[in-house]
């Protein structure tokens, strides 16, 4: 066999970079399953950080995932991530990804959560913000594009986790949805919760795209803290469901045909 010969039976490496971390989760979990599944693939050698101001890294990577919650980005990194969906990347965004929170101390909303627009950018590049969300209760998810290959033979299935309240910003093709009924609790802008929010979409920007799927909430006994010093329970929600994975490994491979 010749080095040219060689050389051409190599699969090519695929550069990832994995941004996990922000509160009110257990991030320890949420990384350990992705590595594990973009260890599935040889060819994928992954960077993992818990914020975005590794500007280098994100530049230089071929596919991006983000699990985090209330984690904005600089300026600065806001315009790296433009740059580089519209140059052709792929960045899967998971749950909280989209979360700018502020609990409020002062005023008629004291106590309250509330959404600041802090980051305007980064909600047009992911294609929304989470608003608020009711309490974490069972209810349905349902397809809204069967015929999309992310989706395709997927199932309405019912989960027990957070059911995102969204702002949704641009042109999403949504692939997976939900009805929503009740509002949020402590929340600033609950009021206008109830009606058909996304759960799975794409927003397209030049030759590159978003893919947002804002399930997988999870949580562990010390993620409250300082809040709260011990959590009851270890919360797993669509972590423990077999189309979570199948969903999170769907979107990899999506990735990774870019």
């Amino acid at each position: 066999m010749t080095t040219e010969t060689a050389q051409a039976a190599q699969p090519p490496r695929i550069d990832c970079v994995l941004i996990c971390g922000g509160v009110w989760h257990d991030m320890d979990f949420a990384r350990l399953e992705l590595l594990k599944l973009l260890a599935e693939d040889p060819r994928v050698r992954t960077r993992v950080f818990e914020d975005y101001e590794n500007v280098a890294a994100i530049a230089a990577a071929d596919i991006l995932i983000t699990y985090t919650c209330d984690v904005t980005p600089s300026l600065q990194a806001q315009e790296v991530l433009r740059d580089w969906l519209a140059k052709g990347g792929r960045w899967y965004a998971l749950h909280g990804t989209n979360s700018v929170l502020r609990l409020l101390d002062s005023g008629p909303n004291e106590g309250l959560w509330d959404a600041p627009r802090w980051a305007p950018l980064m909600m047009d590049l992911l294609g929304s913000q989470f608003i608020s969300h009711p309490p974490i209760v069972p209810y349905r998810v349902t397809v809204a594009d069967p015929a999309h290959p992310l989706v395709a033979g997927v199932e309405p299935f019912d989960t027990t986790d957070e059911l995102y309240h969204l702002e949704t910003h641009g042109d999403l093709h949504v692939l997976l949805e939900t009805e929503c009924t009740e509002p949020g609790t402590g929340f600033v802008e609950a009021a206008d919760a109830p009606g058909t929010h996304p759960v799975f979409y794409i927003k397209g920007h030049g030759s590159g795209a978003v893919l947002y799927l804002t399930l997988g909430h999870c949580r562990g006994h010390y993620d409250l803290q300082p809040m709260l010093d011990w959590w009851p329970t270890v919360d797993r929600c669509a972590w423990d469901l077999p189309v979570f994975y199948d969903l999170l490994r769907r979107g990899i491979g999506w990735l990774k045909a870019r």
